[in-house]
């Protein structure tokens, strides 16, 4: 027989999440810190009207780690919106991969299915 693992002590589950809420906490953090430091990248890049590619998907790039965060993705739109005429199908990928990372709402199972 094989013994029993016994639960945990409630002190102890509290201190594993209060350790957990922190570093979601810092993460959050990080995320709104790149949306601080990007918006005005991105306005720069409009406002110069660049068509310099690896400037805009450097800054593609970073903005879609951090997309999470809504003060992040509404600079990542913008940009996209922007460099869409300039490179359609590059646009399309980091939509993509921005629906692939961070989108939760999930697709219907079936044809007409919808849980909204």
């Amino acid at each position: 027989m094989m013994p029993r693992k016994r639960p945990p002590k409630p002190e102890m589950v509290d201190s594993e999440f209060d350790g957990i809420e922190a570093l979601a906490a810092s993460l959050n953090d990080l995320h709104y810190q790149m949306a601080v430091a990007y918006s005005p990248i991105v306005q720069g890049i409009i406002r110069d009207r660049s068509q310099d590619v690896q400037e805009i998907e450097h800054a593609l790039d970073h903005l879609l780690s951090s997309a999470c965060h809504p003060e992040v993705l509404l600079p990542f739109k913008t940009l996209c919106r922007y460099y869409y005429p300039l490179n359609s199908v590059a646009t399309a990928d980091y939509i993509n991969c921005y629906r692939e990372m961070w989108d939760t709402k999930e697709l219907p199972t079936k044809e007409g299915e919808n849980d909204e």
